[in-house]
């Protein structure tokens, strides 16, 4: 993972990257900015600290010469939760400090990839957190960055992560993106109309899902200029027909993503059906009492029901319709 990540600085900074040197501004008034008349998306930014040159080099990824120090704000704005009602969301926006409040290279979204703590969302910035290095480096090299933490985590914390949902993982990404530029459009900020996009694993998927969004919906809304998505899981369908019936990796901490998935589809497309319908015993039990976290130490088609491997070859079964929606594989990127 390290190693892909490292790849994608590196491909985004040798191709994007226009070198200067940069003045730091004076600190700002107020540590909490809040929505001004005719913000749709943007509701708050908390300034959560600022960074120097020095400061950010002693953690970058890879050894790059970094031109700009950088403010990081906790960036609180509106999404739609899976149900279609609107809940605050967050994610982190790293901004990097110009003599003349001009963004140099653009503005970037970089989805994370899984996480299974609320403390590794980006809006946190935490060591453990994407957005504290390769976020922080890309910050430093003259983009700003947007890092959304998705629905679930930080802000929307109290409800659950719809974990490799397509609609949810992109919407709360494009408007993280918005309430971003919103913020820059209240403070005076330019030079953020060129977009990029990143990710790796979860990220991957979401970045994917992100594009597939902006260029089929929103296509004159924004300047999207490259994409960059790594490891995700773009062929939901396939992926699932290889898990219910080929040999596969008895790895319990796949097995937890594949879990965290199906109970995702499960309940965001309203088919409910009960564990045992998709486990046999004694993995119905435990994931039925650990959810997500559930510990399946055996092949995941060792696991799972007839009943479910019958109704997987099925593409009118409810939950293969699901899957089949998160496809983000099939279509022509612009």
């Amino acid at each position: 993972m390290k190693l892909s990540l490292v790849g994608l600085l590196l491909a985004f900074a040798l191709l994007f990257f226009v070198p200067a040197c940069r003045d730091q501004q004076p600190e700002p008034d107020s540590k909490t900015q809040l929505a001004q008349p005719g913000n749709r998306y943007f509701v708050s930014a908390t300034l959560i600290g600022e960074f120097t040159t020095e400061q950010l080099a002693r953690r970058a990824p890879v050894p790059v010469q970094l031109t700009n120090g950088i403010r990081v704000y906790k960036v609180v704005y509106k999404t739609p939760n899976t149900d279609g009602t609107e809940l605050q969301a967050s994610g982190a926006l790293l901004v990097p400090i110009t003599p003349d409040n001009r963004i140099p290279n653009g503005l970037m979204s970089q989805q994370h990839g899984t996480i299974t703590e609320d403390s590794q969302a980006p809006s946190y910035y935490n060591q453990s957190s994407e957005a504290y290095t390769y976020a922080s480096a890309f910050a430093a090299l003259g983009y700003a960055v947007a890092c959304p933490d998705y629905i679930g985590y930080g802000e929307s914390r109290q409800v659950p992560h719809p974990y490799e949902h397509r609609q949810s993982l992109a919407t709360a990404s494009l408007d993280m993106i918005r309430a971003s530029q919103e913020f820059f459009q209240n403070n005076k900020i330019t030079g953020y109309e060129r977009l990029f996009i990143t990710g790796y694993s979860q990220g991957g998927f979401a970045t994917m899902s992100l594009q597939k969004m902006i260029e089929e919906q929103f296509a004159s809304d924004f300047n999207l200029v490259a994409s960059a998505c790594g490891a995700g899981a773009y062929n939901k369908t396939r992926f699932m027909q290889a898990l219910a019936n080929d040999t596969t990796a008895s790895n319990p901490a796949f097995n937890l993503s594949y879990v965290w998935v199906l109970l995702t589809y499960n309940r965001v497309y309203g088919i409910n059906r009960p564990v045992s319908f998709y486990f046999r015993e004694p993995y119905a039990a435990e994931v039925q009492s650990r959810q997500q976290n559930a510990r399946i130490p055996v092949r995941i088609s060792q696991a799972l029901t007839d009943g479910f491997k019958q109704a997987s070859a099925s593409a009118t079964d409810p939950f293969v319709r699901a899957v089949a929606d998160n496809d983000v594989y099939d279509w022509q990127p612009r």
